[in-house]
């Protein structure tokens, strides 16, 4: 069985309000890209992809004039994949869902919102002592995590959670102090859902479930001059230690080589300094007892993946499709 994560930029836009998709010379949001063009580049993808469910990061909107599940599933149409059912969780006002696209026939999908003493439901606040003030301040996702329950065809159950995190870039911010102080609540914010999210994971953990962590999480090792600050990226909290530890192969080689190359996940241009950016920001972390099943992990990096270096078509298309790769995971289930 083959599980992905990929966050597809700006996703909504290549949609009408009915859910049909606009393969037009029109602008995407895709710099230099018509929405034509990210239409068939993301379907060469996951046409390549094959997979039996894709964790959709930045997926299309939902809302009073736009419903995720049937934009998404009139892509897997238009797409012909196997993934051709959607599920969505709690929609929020990013107009960025996390969605996913499964294929019926392998496995049965519900939604399926968790609350446990130390970690409320993913839609309403998380009360934490971020600045060690002894005063509870309120944490609340922008996006929050979709929270799935699954069965497969042969009878595994595992619990599936994507996420995609908080950036922590200091937008409005215009002098260096500004910058300085909205990075540091940013990150500060980043590392409360971090801890919100670990707790769940946790909960799981303890209670024998076989579970996936899935998505963006706009964070890793040594990603930003304030980590230090607090210690930990949100990744290492959400990792966690022992035997309750998640595992991602990708993230343990970065978390063990900060000075030395590492994986990337994806591909960004840094205008005032005419070049681009890699950083590893997307993840499958998976429980002790998967991490057993000797899975394969994958990045569709075009750049560093061989196999698709070797297809221009397909390589031309990661480009082209977004800004972040695929992640898969291959695993007997």
């Amino acid at each position: 069985m083959r599980l992905a994560t990929y966050n597809i930029e700006w996703m909504n836009n290549l949609f009408d309000d009915h859910g049909a998709l606009l393969p037009d010379g029109a602008r995407s949001a895709r710099h230099g890209v018509t929405r034509a063009e990210q239409i068939q580049a993301v379907t060469t993808v996951f046409q390549a992809l094959d997979a039996d469910a894709v964790m959709i990061i930045e997926g299309p909107d939902d809302g009073r004039h736009r419903n995720t599940v049937t934009a998404l599933e009139t892509f897997a149409a238009h797409a012909g994949v196997r993934a051709r059912r959607a599920v969505l969780g709690f929609s929020n006002d990013t107009q960025q869902e996390i969605a996913l696209l499964y294929d019926p026939d392998v496995m049965s999908v519900r939604h399926d919102p968790q609350a446990h003493a130390d970690a409320p439901r993913f839609d309403t606040r998380f009360a934490i002592d971020l600045d060690v003030d002894a005063t509870q301040d309120e944490v609340v996702f922008s996006k929050p995590p979709l929270e799935l329950a699954v069965e497969t065809a042969s009878g595994h159950h595992l619990r599936l959670i994507g996420a995609h995190l908080k950036s922590k870039a200091p937008h409005g911010a215009k002098t260096r102090d500004e910058v300085m102080r909205v990075s540091i609540a940013n990150r500060r914010k980043q590392l409360a859902q971090a801890i919100w999210l670990r707790a769940r994971i946790t909960a799981h953990l303890e209670a024998g479930d076989a579970l996936m962590l899935m998505g963006d999480l706009n964070d890793g090792p040594g990603l930003d001059a304030y980590e230090d600050l607090f210690g930990r990226s949100s990744v290492e909290i959400i990792l966690g230690t022992g035997g309750q530890a998640l595992f991602d192969p990708h993230a343990r080689q970065a978390l063990q080589r900060r000075l030395g190359a590492a994986p990337t996940t994806a591909r960004f241009w840094i205008k005032p300094e005419q070049r681009f950016l890699q950083a590893l920001l997307d993840y499958i972390m998976v429980s002790p007892d998967l991490a057993a099943r000797a899975p394969r992990w994958r990045i569709w990096h075009p750049l560093d993946d061989p196999d698709c270096w070797a297809q221009p078509a397909l390589r031309d298309a990661l480009v082209t499709a977004s800004d972040h790769f695929p992640v898969s995971l291959d695993i007997d289930l």
